[in-house]
């Protein structure tokens, strides 16, 4: 069962709401994470590959940092490799044919009122329930 923490929960949206607004203000781009992650292959954007290896460096060493500080963790993951590969697969399927992630889209679409945005958010949020329902309820 999934614990209730709306305090940590609050806090942990706040500090993303501000990245992504502190990344629009400082490079006028959204902070899709799909999108930073992609564009670290070739071909470069000029003068962008330092800053977007630092932003995916961040999401990397997040976690360490907050049990550095005393925190817990506590994440399950499956322990299928063919299944989390199968699972890769389709979220970067999706958040390339979307046209964005749900960083992109559920943070900094829905912020800017984007309809293309709310759409692709109600999509892949009821796509989530219905993956958790039937793993949850049927399988």
């Amino acid at each position: 069962m999934t614990e209730f923490t709306p305090l940590p929960s609050l806090f942990g949206g706040a500090l993303i709401g501000l990245a992504a607004v502190l990344l629009m203000a400082a490079n006028g781009r959204i902070a899709g994470i799909s999108g930073i992650a992609s564009r670290i292959l070739p071909p470069y954007e000029e003068g962008e590959i330092g800053a977007r290896l630092a932003f995916i460096a961040g999401l990397v060493a997040a976690p360490f940092l907050y049990l550095a500080f005393g925190g817990s963790l506590v994440q399950t993951v499956g322990d299928s490799l063919p299944l989390m590969a199968i699972a890769g697969l389709l979220v970067g399927f999706g958040s390339t044919y979307g046209g964005g992630c749900t960083s992109g889209h559920g943070v900094c679409g829905l912020a800017r009122l984007s309809v293309r945005s709310v759409v692709a958010t109600g999509v892949f949020m009821g796509v989530a329930m219905a993956t958790v329902f039937v793993v949850r309820h049927v399988l």
